[in-house]
């Protein structure tokens, strides 16, 4: 069974942080809080078998793609290319936080983490704890919803299943996730952006503020 160790997200102890960092780096898998609902995740290196482990554990067809936590909004135009203005701009209002922007994937991008159409989904979270793993361990975090593929999102570390916190190597307990709420998903490879789902921010917001 993984282990359970209590941490806050905003403040991690350097103690916390080593132990997530090396859990990472020797090609485990991870649960952590975020802003918005708590994930599951690796470290996105290639040939990570922590990444298909997380198919396994999240009982997710290998077909969905993960997406990437990064540390930083500048990451947008290192992992994402042929970027529209638009999300450009989506990523100055709304990074860090509960926003998810699917755009073209960059070369930087190992085969095995894009889409059939050569997409890839990012997100910089409003967590400390997550952006400084992803600087840490020099790579975005391929993460997704801490549950059984179709069940409620975890929103608190509570909340995850036992079944998750047994499977992965290490559980990080922040307790309630601040936002509470899964991100808002913007599909940014065309003219204008696509809201695939509407989560934290409102599609109308995202529309308004476009303008």
């Amino acid at each position: 069974m993984g282990s359970v160790i209590k941490v806050d997200q905003m403040r991690p102890s350097r103690a916390v942080m080593d132990e997530a960092i090396a859990t990472l780096a020797f090609g485990g898998v991870l649960v952590m809080p975020t802003d918005s609902v708590y994930g599951i995740g690796c470290a996105a290196t290639p040939a990570n078998p922590a990444h298909e482990r997380i198919f396994e554990i999240k009982q997710r067809d290998r077909a969905q793609t993960l997406p990437w936590l990064i540390a930083d909004a500048s990451d947008l135009t290192v992992y994402g290319t042929d970027l529209p203005d638009y999300a450009v701009e989506l990523a100055v209002r709304y990074w860090p936080g509960a926003l998810t922007l699917v755009v073209r994937a960059s070369d930087a991008v190992p085969p095995e983490y894009r889409a059939a159409d050569g997409t890839i989904a990012l997100r910089c979270p409003d967590s400390n704890l997550v952006r400084d793993l992803a600087r840490k361990v020099a790579a975005p975090l391929a993460t997704t919803s801490a549950n059984t593929h179709g069940a409620a999102a975890a929103t608190s570390g509570a909340g995850v299943e036992p079944r998750i916190v047994a499977a992965a190597d290490l559980t990080l307990d922040a307790g309630p996730a601040p936002v509470g709420v899964a991100s808002t998903i913007v599909g940014c490879t065309g003219a204008t952006p696509q809201v695939y789902r509407e989560g934290a921010i409102s599609a109308a917001e995202i529309q308004n503020m476009l303008g």
